[in-house]
């Protein structure tokens, strides 16, 4: 078996407090096999998520906190996705940041297209769709609750990605919805699905979140996952597993529309 090693790195997340979530992110880091290639956290793992202090939580994408992060990623080797609330102007984001370990290297940013909850009130949705090439091959990045809009995964269908990466903070009263999801988004596009999910609780008054973190193979079925616990997951992504599907699925081959675009 070959092919790149990923982690689903499912942490905790201090709402608000940037600094305790920065170095939670750089002791992760440091603690994964030099042989992980990608390292995905959940959503909003770099700066939390609070409505009412929402000034607190905002980064920009070309700020010293994600001037830090591609540091990080270069001194592990490692490209690392991590989540954020992006401040752009008058504007506020979900967003995730797809960070390359090359000096060089450019970090390519998602704006989530589906806000959820208290999101809607304050938050700014995306509007593009993105693909990043990573060692996984061409990436599909989505966050949490996009993963119940069918059509995001057609889009990325259409574009033949072979992988998704979805952080996540899904409530804990809904686990068997992000677990389904994880597995049909996999399903659907034939692709590997990365999905790490926020664990414990968001603040004093905040809900439990979900964790259950989990790669999932391209025929939905799970490779493997992580309960409530603050935990890596790691898995290979073979891509002659992901052939041997896609041979079975689409016998005629598939067809990519402008792989060039990193947006659509």
């Amino acid at each position: 078996m070959s092919g790149p090693i990923v982690a689903a790195c499912q942490t905790a997340v201090d709402d608000g407090d940037v600094d305790s979530n920065l170095d939670r992110l750089v002791e992760r880091v440091a603690a994964l096999p030099d042989a992980v290639t990608v390292a995905v956290f959940p959503e909003y793992s770099l700066s939390g998520f609070d409505a009412d202090r929402i000034e607190a939580c905002a980064l920009a994408r070309d700020g010293a906190v994600l001037d830090r992060v591609r540091a990080l990623a270069r001194r592990a080797d490692c490209a690392l996705v991590v989540g954020f609330l992006e401040r752009a102007g008058t504007a506020l984001y979900n967003a995730i940041a797809y960070v390359p370990p090359t000096k060089a290297g450019e970090a390519v940013v998602y704006r989530k297209r589906h806000l959820w909850g208290d999101e809607r009130s304050v938050l700014s949705p995306g509007n593009d769709r993105v693909v990043v090439e990573t060692p996984a091959g061409s990436t599909g990045l989505l966050t949490c609750y996009d993963l119940n809009f069918v059509e995001e995964s057609a889009a990325f269908a259409r574009r033949d990605v072979r992988a998704l990466f979805v952080p996540g903070a899904w409530p804990a009263g809904h686990v068997e919805n992000w677990r389904l999801l994880l597995r049909a988004r996999a399903l659907d596009g034939v692709r590997w699905v990365v999905g790490t999910g926020r664990t414990g609780r968001g603040g004093r008054r905040g809900p439990e979140y979900a964790g259950n973190s989990a790669i999932v193979y391209p025929d939905g079925r799970i490779l493997t996952a992580l309960d409530r616990e603050e935990a890596d997951c790691l898995a290979t992504l073979d891509p002659g597993v992901l052939s041997r599907h896609r041979t079975t699925v689409f016998p005629n081959g598939t067809s990519s529309n402008d792989e060039s675009k990193t947006k659509f």
